[in-house]
């Protein structure tokens, strides 16, 4: 008797089980704590609106999505234990990570599971290493950096120029293709230096830049060491114009840094809210109180790839994802998207951008 009852308890916590996975469950991964979380929350707000919206149309083949956030601080060990937590909850996709650094041995945990994944992180070696499971939604460093380094070349000829990195595989590989298309166009830097992301005093890096004439500062990192830096320098009577990459486009910069944001230009791919066919998507985050800057729309972005592969593949099963992905076209608030064989978009673009007045947008 008491083998019969459980095995029906078994069995009807099995029909529970069974139901509760009928879900498809897609993930989210990126600084959800820490000095770079606003880059998380716009990460989770994107998703989270792309998904609501999803399942309001009824889901990915019939099944509504679940939604599942992990946190990595940016921190490489705590992505790899992300990743793992993820593939332990069955998801069908990630969006992420964010760093690029968190995102290199994060995608090794998700190609050994067959998970697909879309990224924003720029590190060249986010796909140059022949993972099957990775498509960047975004261009790449030694593209965003040709960009920059021209524009400080040009607009900028006849100025003593400092080429920064943080030392991030992010920083790093941005500043490194910074002053090599800086250099390729006969405008060597005059200083080339690294600092430690996380600290409070910059003084150093400061009275170096001062002591060299450095007018312009080109920025291999992130933006709550750029506000620093600024207030730092503007403190010493430093005026410092400084290029960034793509990190550059959070508001927070401009809380941080306050009127010296205006100095702050950076690379950033052709800006989103000003696509017509993203218009509707756009007024809506903005009804929600919600301003769609920087990466909220990749991540909304992000799940529309997912929906519309899924939907092409009519089915989410990995191998049928990656060649949908590999072998689609894909309509999505960003663009439309398409990749190569290594998983980066077919067309990208980075333009150059002015922070005024607490919003950014394009160089005139």
């Amino acid at each position: 008797m008491k083998k019969t009852l459980l095995a029906t308890a078994v069995l009807t916590l099995g029909g529970f089980s069974g139901a509760a996975l009928a879900d498809l469950t897609v993930a989210i991964a990126g600084p959800m704590t820490g000095q770079y979380a606003s880059a998380g929350d716009q990460i989770r707000r994107g998703a989270e609106m792309a998904i609501a919206d999803i399942n309001a149309r009824g889901g990915v083949l019939g099944e509504k999505l679940k939604l599942e956030i992990g946190d990595d601080a940016c921190d490489p060990k705590q992505a790899v234990s992300v990743a793992n937590t993820m593939v332990n909850k069955n998801i069908v996709f990630m969006h992420g990570h964010w760093c690029s650094s968190s995102t290199i041995p994060a995608s090794d945990v998700y190609v050994e599971s067959d998970i697909l994944m879309a990224t924003v992180s720029t590190n060249p070696q986010v796909t140059e290493r022949g993972l099957k499971n990775v498509f960047r939604i975004m261009g790449r460093d030694d593209q965003q950096g040709l960009v920059a380094g021209n524009y400080i070349a040009d607009a900028f000829k006849g100025k003593k120029v400092a080429v920064v990195d943080d030392k991030s595989a992010y920083g790093k590989g941005l500043a490194d293709e910074i002053a090599k298309a800086m250099e390729a166009k006969g405008a060597k830097p005059t200083l080339r230096e690294s600092i430690t992301a996380g600290e409070k005093d910059y003084s150093g890096i400061v009275t170096k830049l001062k002591q060299a004439g450095v007018e312009v500062m080109a920025y291999g990192g992130y933006h709550t060491e750029v506000a620093l830096l600024l207030r730092q320098a503007k403190a010493a009577g430093l005026e410092l114009t400084v290029m960034g990459g793509d990190t550059m486009t959070n508001s927070e910069l401009v809380t941080a840094a306050g009127d010296a944001a205006d100095n702050v230009l950076f690379t950033f791919s052709p800006d989103a809210r000003k696509n017509p066919d993203a218009a509707p998507i756009v007024e809506k985050f903005r009804a929600a109180k919600i301003e769609p800057e920087g990466y909220v729309l990749y991540a909304y972005a992000a799940m529309q790839l997912f929906e519309q592969a899924a939907t092409t593949a009519k089915s989410t099963k990995y191998t049928a994802l990656e060649k949908a992905m590999r072998d689609g076209s894909f309509k999505t608030v960003i663009g439309e998207l398409s990749f190569d064989a290594k998983g980066d978009q077919k067309a990208p673009g980075f333009v150059v951008y002015r922070w005024q007045g607490g919003k950014y947008d394009y160089v005139k």
